[in-house]
């Protein structure tokens, strides 16, 4: 049992959670293969819209097939963080991210992008979907260290395997999470990652909050609850994180995938290298080499002419780049 949440039926869950994006196309949501459900009723969009190809989307984040287990859960969760860079290069240069199924699939799958929670965690949804994890999807709160949680803007999934409940996200970015955390009871910690993770009840707001093990104490990540999440909810929310003058989206560039041996990570010009070996951080100088690290560390081939306007939004200089 999950931190004291309600344990919804099984069909109420899927009924609701079926609608939550149903007119943008994404009902990530969906029952098990072997239950009577005909999906083609339950998400119309589905006849308009690109068709999510598994065996596409197994081969994008590099593996061969996934249990529908806990452990294929988190292999699942893993590879997209290990495969598809966090990044928010469109909200940086002032556009707002296309949800839309077919606009996802172009980016992060065929034309091999990154994104951020939003386009990352729909993705996820659709796979989980594909996969027939019964799943939900909540708005969280994020904290950053803060007692409070700021407006409902991070995307996420509850996936329920058999009556034990878990936090799947491969959006967070940074200090989150590299896998799957279990809802089990406020208090328990977690290794995910290399890293120590719990999840804490917060009375005075009602959520759920993620907390990682630092070494000066415990970091609140962001909080959760179980309120319903609507198109509009997500639509505001994706609109909010791009465009809002206090997100730090469209002020900050922000890039993350998790390697092996260890997580790089990009804010502005400045890259951190984590390895076996150590943390390696430097600032980068000049456009030449920030496409070089944007190409050969995070996987993202951007034209010149996108690579130059975001080092021109980033603080570089471009007389740099001769």
């Amino acid at each position: 049992m999950g931190l004291g949440f309600p344990a919804l039926p099984r069909q109420l869950r899927r009924a609701a959670s079926t609608a939550i994006l149903r007119r943008a196309g994404l009902c990530e949501i969906a029952a098990h293969p072997a239950a009577a459900v005909d999906r083609s009723d339950a998400c119309p969009a589905r006849a308009l819209r690109m068709t999510f190809s598994l065996p596409d989307y197994l081969a994008r984040i590099g593996l061969d097939r996934i249990d529908a287990s806990a452990d294929g859960l988190d292999a699942l969760v893993k590879a997209q963080m290990a495969s598809i860079p966090f990044e928010n290069i469109e909200p940086l240069l002032g556009t707002v991210p296309d949800l839309s199924p077919q606009a996802l699939w172009r980016k992060l799958v065929t034309e091999r992008r990154g994104g951020y929670c939003m386009e990352q965690n729909a993705l996820l949804g659709e796979a989980l979907d594909a996969l027939g994890f019964a799943a939900r999807p909540f708005l969280g709160r994020v904290r950053l260290g803060a007692p409070t949680g700021r407006q409902r803007s991070h995307y996420a999934w509850i996936v329920d395997l058999g009556g034990r409940e878990f936090l799947a996200d491969a959006g967070f970015g940074g200090p989150g999470a590299h896998g799957i955390v279990p809802l089990d009871g406020a208090g328990a910690e977690h290794a995910v990652g290399g890293r120590t993770f719990r999840l804490r009840a917060d009375d005075a707001t009602g959520e759920t909050v993620l907390e990682r093990l630092q070494p000066e104490g415990w970091f609140a990540l962001y909080g959760f609850d179980r309120v319903p999440v609507t198109t509009h909810d997500v639509e505001a929310a994706n609109f909010v994180c791009a465009r809002w003058e206090k997100s730090p989206f469209p002020a900050h560039l922000m890039l993350s995938l998790h390697r092996d041996g260890g997580r790089a990570a990009m804010f502005d010009t400045a890259l951190t290298l984590e390895s076996a070996a150590g943390v390696e951080r430097r600032t980068l100088d000049s456009t030449d080499e920030f496409a070089a690290v944007l190409d050969g560390v995070f996987g993202l081939q951007l034209d010149r002419v996108t690579a130059d306007a975001v080092w021109s939004r980033i603080g570089g200089s471009l007389s740099d780049a001769a």
